[in-house]
């Protein structure tokens, strides 16, 4: 993954465009990578030219009422972790409770999120709607979100 500044990001997308190509957005928490992250963040990047990943603020996630002891990592790592991946092209970290300042700035063509959602339920679906973005619902795979793997964790016996 290219590491951008906002500005060369903001570059980048204004010629992806002129070339014809579609930039996608999404966002989350991504606190422990797992393989509906890695699937979920693959079938984003399919659908266009560039996909932009905002990582939650420690802040943002605490107000997101996870669980105690979230995030279990810091957003610093969990962006840099995002990042590694093939195919994420740029990822920021914000800090409001919804993204929809980074939605109104970078203006994706596509807002992914996953089907675990309904559209009509999305909060930042006015954003999207606003720079004249689409929503599309990604596979959920059952099972496989942080949270879970948090519970089956607090639920397992130490080592004797």
């Amino acid at each position: 993954m290219t590491r951008f500044t906002e500005n060369s990001a903001l570059e980048l997308i204004a010629r992806l465009r002129a070339a014809g190509k579609s930039i996608v957005f999404t966002n989350g928490v991504f606190d422990l990578i797992h393989v509906g992250h890695v699937r979920y963040l693959e079938f984003a990047r399919a659908l266009g030219g560039m996909l932009v990943v905002a990582v939650n603020s420690d802040d943002s996630v605490r107000g997101l009422n996870k669980g105690k002891g979230r995030p279990i990592v810091p957003a610093a790592q969990r962006a840099e972790v995002v990042a590694a991946l093939a195919c994420v092209d740029y990822v920021c970290v914000f800090d409001e409770a919804l993204p929809d300042a980074s939605i109104r700035e970078l203006r994706p063509d596509i807002h992914v999120k996953s089907a675990q959602y309904r559209v009509e339920d999305l909060p930042e679906a006015q954003a999207v709607a606003d720079v004249g973005g689409e929503i599309v619902l990604a596979p959920h795979m059952p099972g496989t979100s942080t949270s879970d793997i948090v519970r089956r964790l607090r639920q397992e016996e130490p080592p004797r």
